[in-house]
């Protein structure tokens, strides 16, 4: 039987994923309630397939956005639902099967033992795992470790990891930002501003050919150009803060 939580739940956003996003569905389900999943706009008839999914199971909710939004409006309107519901954790994973549905309980574990703290997935990649992908996060996850003075993120870019859900709604709205592919790395960044500190589990991803269902929508150029543009505004709120981040450092 999956574990239950009133105050954690899982969320998946969800566009254009395929008939593989039902398989992810299902094995989110079968190790916790309730998962619920934001379909961001899609087009490829998956809302409907998991739509009739929800239909014969209480604890799986299906949210339906008219348009694409990114994946961080999606993520934003799915723990504003969740916070309206009394939800104070929510689990990000992908749709698209990258995702180790057989960790979440560990995960889950992890965030209700300290959930002051947001609990990030660190990526072990098979060798399937295109090399270009794997050298290029390195760039991203040292600017991150940089703009925050080293607080301990594993890993800014891997999607799999628990949120407390009321600090990042409070960033999420006093920013325009963070609605794309920009959102993972700049939440946990501006999490940690914001004094939520990181807890790193080792965790696999898998990267499935399209034989496999595979499907990616990351652009190379224009989502480095996404991430360009994104660290450089956290380094000029990184020196900024400066001054609070040294003392914390100094503190700690």
């Amino acid at each position: 039987m999956p574990s239950r939580s009133s105050t954690h739940l899982v969320l998946i956003p969800s566009y254009n994923p395929g008939p593989g996003v039902l398989d992810t569905v299902r094995a989110a389900r079968a190790q916790w309630a309730p998962v619920w999943v934001v379909v961001d706009g899609s087009t490829d008839g998956t809302a409907g397939q998991l739509q009739a999914l929800a239909a014969g199971d209480d604890d799986l909710t299906v949210i339906v956005l008219p348009e694409n939004r990114g994946k961080g409006s999606a993520v934003l309107e799915g723990i504003s639902q969740a916070a309206a519901q009394g939800y104070t954790h929510a689990l990000t994973m992908d749709s698209d099967g990258q995702h180790p549905a057989d960790l979440i309980p560990a995960f889950m574990a992890a965030s209700q033992a300290a959930p002051e703290k947001m609990v990030l997935g660190k990526p072990v990649f098979g060798p399937e795992a295109p090399a270009l992908r794997v050298n290029g996060r390195k760039v991203s996850n040292g600017w991150a470790n940089l703009e925050t003075l080293w607080m301990g993120i594993g890993d800014s870019l891997y999607g799999f990891r628990v949120y407390p859900v009321a600090p990042l709604i409070k960033i999420m709205r006093a920013n325009r930002f963070m609605r794309r592919f920009d959102f993972d790395p700049e939440a946990v960044v501006r999490l940690c501003w914001a004094g939520v500190r990181p807890i790193n589990i080792d965790a696999p991803v898998r990267y499935l050919s399209a034989e496999e269902g595979g499907v990616s929508h990351f652009k190379y150029l224009r989502d480095n150009t996404l991430l360009t543009w994104m660290h450089t505004r956290l380094f000029i709120g990184f020196v900024l803060r400066l001054p609070m981040l040294l003392v914390r450092y100094l503190m700690n």
